[in-house]
């Protein structure tokens, strides 16, 4: 039996490309200037497509592909990829999830104690040589017992929570629909939650449903002594509004490893000594990127030698059987 043909939509490791090509035939994505010879070629035979979350996969793509069955994307997020589409058009879309819940949820804590604690600032003081000429720097803040808003509690927001806990922490949460499964506290209201609490964790997905949720009313609600951080969706933060806000004072520090435009940063955030700027690499370790592209394989091997994939999305489970 002739092996399915899987394209390769955007970069993938040569790691990679050698595990999907003990079972698939790879057809490689040649760019947009090159799209329409190659889609006149291979497009009829095309079953399946590896992307990575932050690159997706447009509708027209989709559409062009008339044998395609599943899109099997790398990474938790999958905003960039209309699985309602798809799953209209009886295409499976999976992601990885779980693999990367306790690397982010570590980065999520390093970045946090990162700016509650002044690490960055006081490593710069250090070899500046000011600890010998000015003495010791001011006083910075701990965690313990303070309260901690999570937007979002999914599955990596539920691993920052309980490890919030370790450090004493007390966790609230919002998300559009209250958890049965936990006992920490949920406000429907978000604007309520951060008016509440010392420290704001975004960790919720990006798109049209989550965009600018966090705007100037939770910012101001958080206020000059609410710390901020970041590791979900550059999207869901009207961004122009936390650079002014850190800028005039109305919110005390932020740690962001995502933006709105990225890889570009605001260039005001790159001087303010109260804000941690990490390049988006929440999941960005050895060990779990290649548990991610493990599961990536995997989605497409099962899918086509069993009719079922690991893990699909939610828009697309009842295309399983």
């Amino acid at each position: 039996m002739a092996r399915p043909q899987i394209l390769l939509y955007g970069p993938m490791s040569g790691e990679v490309r050698e595990r999907l090509a003990q079972h698939f035939v790879i057809r490689e994505w040649p760019g947009s200037e090159h799209a329409e010879p190659f889609l006149a070629e291979h497009a009829p035979s095309i079953a399946g497509v590896a992307t990575g979350g932050d690159i997706g996969l447009p509708n027209e793509i989709i559409d062009a592909l008339p044998a395609l069955r599943i899109i099997a994307g790398y990474g938790v997020g999958y905003e960039r990829i209309d699985a309602g589409h798809a799953a209209e058009r009886g295409i499976l879309v999976t992601h990885t999830p779980d693999v990367l819940n306790d690397e982010v949820s570590n980065t999520t804590i390093a970045l946090l104690l990162a700016v509650t604690r002044r690490i960055v600032a006081y490593d710069r003081y250090a070899r500046e040589g000011r600890w010998a000429r000015e003495g010791s720097p001011p006083l910075a803040h701990g965690i313990a017992g303070k309260r901690v808003g999570m937007v979002g509690l999914g599955r990596i927001g539920m691993t920052i929570a309980q490890k919030l806990g370790v450090f004493g922490c007390e966790v609230v949460y919002h998300s559009r629909n209250r958890r049965d499964d936990v006992s920490f506290q949920h406000y429907p209201d978000l604007i309520a939650m951060a008016g509440g609490c010392d420290i704001l964790i975004v960790i919720t997905p990006g798109g049209a449903a989550t965009r600018h949720l966090v705007d100037r009313p939770v910012i101001d609600a958080l206020g000059p002594k609410g710390t901020f951080i970041n590791v979900g969706r550059g999207s869901v933060v009207d961004e122009r509004e936390l650079v002014a806000a850190l800028a005039e004072g109305r919110l005390g520090a932020a740690g962001l490893d995502v933006f709105e435009d990225e890889p570009n940063i605001p260039p005001e955030l790159i001087s303010m000594d109260n804000v941690v700027l990490l390049p988006h690499v929440g999941s960005a370790t050895v060990e779990t990127r290649a548990a991610m592209a493990g599961l990536v394989i995997d989605n497409l091997v099962s899918f086509f030698e069993h009719g079922k994939a690991i893990t699909p999305v939610p828009e697309c489970r009842h295309l399983q059987p």
